[in-house]
């Protein structure tokens, strides 16, 4: 048989399965009143060594064979690219107030530096026992802080827009702040990742001025020659084939260039979204064409190629226990009371302060992306990385039951005027 038509019959069978099994998943996790990702999330852990390779080892290992695992790893990087792309385009502080965005600031704070600090104390006391030595403690323990200070902005949004909060002032301040602190987290992870892959401090430095000199190019310089694309959508109404292209070549080039630069593929996806024209219906029609191709066929199959790598039975024992209980109490705490202190500082009540502490700790994708980098530049072992998975479902998990016992749906805000002015 052509070896070529052998690989893609390999290929094809564990695609069927992926997405089977991402579907079942996450219908269940729509039945229990959790987002779909979190359903995907854990398909993914289950097809892996966790569940599907313990139960049927020879099963396993036919359907996900060595040889297909890095076309399943080129499929999920260009899909993480997209999806990174889409997030950066459908960023829109436009709307908020002079106000809010200083608000969101200090929630932005509140959230990432306390875990941001705890992650890095703990990454401190831990490394001797995790890190196996590749790194130097200083990175150890700064990336692990970096991965605890992110939040599930693509999540949240969905959640809040489910709600009709996006306009709200809880909404917005919430929505901008995430979004700085998940911007902060992926430009640390940038700096790390060039710290470690460069050659010596000269590498290093070269590194990440090509990085800043990437971004101050899409947004100083792309940016504008986008705009036209934006006012030609506002006046025909049409997202012409010509759109698609430039939409999908974008974001594919911004993430070939930053592999290049040693920053990984996805921080230039994120970029080059943020380099979008900013005109609400043209963004709304770039995610109408292809957030359901990147979230149903591409982003499953990152799912997977994390389950893959995601070994659970590495974090078994008093010791390994002891140290995944520390990694996760550190980023809950960091994150959540973080947060809500900083609300109720601002005069929001205690419950809506709760419950946008809750949101914030949430974690879902976006942790899973900043993990698979650290394992793959080998920033971070297999103990760890399987930590992290588990952080990422607790902490997405935990998000909407904790949000609705803070803020059931009769008590959220419904009038913003009313309660911006008490803001103001």
């Amino acid at each position: 048989m052509d070896a070529n038509l052998e690989l893609v019959l390999k290929v094809l069978p564990a695609l069927v399965v992926i997405l089977a099994a991402s579907a079942l998943c996450g219908r269940l996790a729509l039945m229990v009143r959790q987002p779909r990702v979190l359903g995907e999330m854990v398909a993914g852990v289950l097809l892996g060594p966790t569940l599907f390779g313990w139960l049927f080892p020879a099963a396993q290992q036919t359907l996900f064979p060595a040889e297909i695992k890095p076309i399943l790893y080129v499929l999920s990087t260009i899909g993480l690219t997209l999806y990174m792309f889409l997030v950066g385009a459908g960023l829109d502080h436009s709307a908020s107030s002079p106000g809010q965005v200083r608000r969101a600031g200090v929630l932005a704070l509140s959230g990432f530096v306390p875990s941001l600090a705890l992650g890095f104390g703990v990454g401190l006391l831990l490394y001797g026992s995790l890190s196996g030595g590749e790194v130097s403690r200083f990175e150890f323990a700064l990336f692990l802080g970096g991965a605890l200070s992110l939040t599930a902005f693509p999540m949240l949004a969905r959640i809040l827009y489910e709600r009709r909060l996006q306009n709200s002032p809880l909404g917005r301040i919430t929505l901008v702040a995430a979004s700085v602190d998940d911007a902060v987290a992926w430009c640390l992870l940038a700096v790390l990742t060039a710290l470690h892959l460069g050659t010596g401090t000269g590498g290093a430095v070269r590194t990440i001025a090509l990085t800043a000199l990437f971004a101050v190019v899409m947004l100083k310089l792309v940016a504008p020659l986008l705009r036209p694309l934006g006012a030609r959508f506002a006046r025909t109404g049409v997202f012409t084939p010509a759109m698609m292209y430039i939409a999908v070549l974008v974001p594919l080039t911004g993430g070939w260039l930053t592999d290049w630069i040693g920053v990984y593929a996805v921080f230039g996806g994120f970029i080059a979204g943020l380099a979008m024209p900013r005109d609400p219906a043209f963004r709304e029609a770039l995610h109408g064409r292809m957030m359901e191709v990147v979230t149903t066929l591409l982003l499953p199959i990152f799912f997977t190629f994390s389950g893959l790598n995601t070994h659970l039975d590495g974090i078994a024992g008093g010791a390994m226990l002891l140290a995944f209980v520390l990694i996760l109490g550190s980023g809950f705490v960091g994150k959540y009371l973080g947060c809500a202190l900083s609300m109720r500082a601002m005069g929001f009540s205690w419950r809506e302060s709760y419950a946008v502490g809750a949101l914030m700790n949430a974690r879902g994708l976006m942790i899973l992306i900043f993990i698979n980098i650290g394992l793959t530049h080998g920033m971070i072992g297999q103990e760890v990385f399987a930590m992290l998975v588990l952080v990422a479902v607790i902490t997405t998990a935990a998000a909407m039951p904790l949000y609705q016992l803070a803020l059931p749906a009769r008590l959220e805000p419904t009038d913003e005027r009313d309660r911006e002015d008490q803001l103001v």
